[in-house]
């Protein structure tokens, strides 16, 4: 509130008194009050952000090897993820050091994704048509989650395995799971680079810095 300090008039010429200007005094206290009432509401109004984590999920030790299921080489696709950020390649197959081509890439939506959508592509129109009768109530949500996890899980959907180095850029192999996820690619692995494939990405990066 503000408040005027009368500090007294003074006589001028003719003996008439004339007021004298007092003090302007303002206090904040209302406004101070006010201002912890806007901070306690927005605190109170705004989610605090949450810790962000990356969960993998990786596959159980099994007590026999020779039991567990064996994979075609032909719905392979490997996904090497070397030093550099750049350092990103792709294979199909199984590798032999001296006839696979590690082919360049990177996480756009022109690189790996679309080599995922291709290698996926029946996969996801099935993904797509069971979207559809969700969508329509055709199926109810219990039933949709049965058919998605059999249907991406088929023994003829492609499967993906990413490959890093101890030097590997965290964030590559984040993008990496990202583009699994957006392509609907559900079998896949995550391990350790072999030396020869580690050999080759070493090579072609530098064939690539020599040929620009």
């Amino acid at each position: 509130m503000a408040e005027i300090i009368d500090g007294g008039g003074h006589e001028g010429k003719g003996g008439k008194k004339r007021p004298k200007k007092g003090h302007v005094h303002m206090d904040m206290t209302p406004m101070v009050d006010l201002a912890f009432l806007l901070l306690t509401f927005f605190i109170l109004a705004t989610s605090l952000n949450k810790p962000k984590a990356l969960e993998i999920i990786y596959p159980k030790e099994v007590e026999n090897p020779d039991e567990t299921t064996k994979l075609k080489d032909d719905l392979a696709t490997t996904i090497l993820i070397g030093e550099e950020d750049e350092d990103v390649y792709y294979y199909f197959g199984k590798f032999k050091p001296d006839t696979t081509e590690l082919i360049p890439t990177d996480f756009s939506k022109d690189g790996i994704r679309q080599v995922l959508l291709d290698r996926n592509k029946d996969i996801i129109e099935r993904v797509d048509q069971l979207k559809e009768k969700l969508s329509t109530k055709e199926i109810n949500d219990s039933i949709y989650k049965q058919q998605y996890a059999k249907l991406v899980n088929d023994s003829l959907a492609p499967f993906v395995i990413v490959k890093t180095i101890d030097k590997s850029p965290w964030r590559n192999v984040v993008n990496a799971i990202d583009e699994l996820n957006i392509t609907n690619v559900k079998k896949r692995a995550i391990i350790d680079m072999a030396e020869s494939e580690a050999i080759a990405v070493r090579q072609t990066s530098a064939e690539r810095k020599n040929n620009p």
